[in-house]
């Protein structure tokens, strides 16, 4: 009975969205008892963050922790803290779901290895009247696009902090693609 209580309150702080660092007292909600916690403590080792980032072999150090005992508090850890590791075989799962969207540019494409991707940050910048403002007019309009004719099928958000926006500009570059885009102004 103890156990199901255990694992029902590790099931509810793992479900519990993180704000800030973990108190290192949820540790007991995984099996983890209080003297081992006050261990912890007097170790230096606060928050379940630390002892997640701690190295074995200085959580083995403390006095009166077993290599066992350490092995049961960094699982306890990880299953509060994510670690953040992905493997190579997630990621490459992840980049399968890349769209690349045309400049409009083959040219420009052609650099880009198949246009610009989204899930990315993609910084453009350059001499004044080199194109950067034509080139995101010509993205709000192919991104729109279905992805058979290098779209992603999505929608834009132009951020205009110079004033340089034209939405008859959008409509000539639509009319190019002869496509029809929704504009909000």
């Amino acid at each position: 009975m103890e156990q199901l209580k255990e694992g029902v309150a590790a099931q509810e702080l793992e479900n519990q969205p993180q704000h800030g660092p973990s108190l290192i007292d949820q540790l007991q909600a995984f099996g983890i008892s209080a003297a081992d916690i006050k261990k912890l403590k007097d170790a230096g080792l606060c928050t379940v963050e630390a002892v997640a980032y701690s190295p074995k072999k200085e959580l083995l150090k403390i006095r009166g922790i077993s290599e066992a005992k350490v092995d049961k508090i960094t699982e306890a850890a990880t299953k509060i803290v994510p670690m953040g590791f992905t493997s190579a075989a997630q990621m490459h799962e992840q980049r399968q779901e890349i769209i690349q969207i045309t400049s409009g540019s083959k040219d420009l494409d052609k650099i880009l290895e198949g246009g610009i991707e989204t899930g990315s940050i993609t910084e453009i910048y350059g001499e004044f009247r080199t194109g950067k403002t034509q080139l995101c007019h010509t993205l709000c309009v192919t991104c729109q696009l279905p992805l058979d004719q290098g779209g992603g099928e999505g929608k834009a958000l132009f951020i205009d902090a110079e004033g340089t926006f034209r939405p008859q500009r959008l409509l000539q570059i639509a009319e190019r693609y002869t496509c029809f885009i929704i504009l909000y102004i």
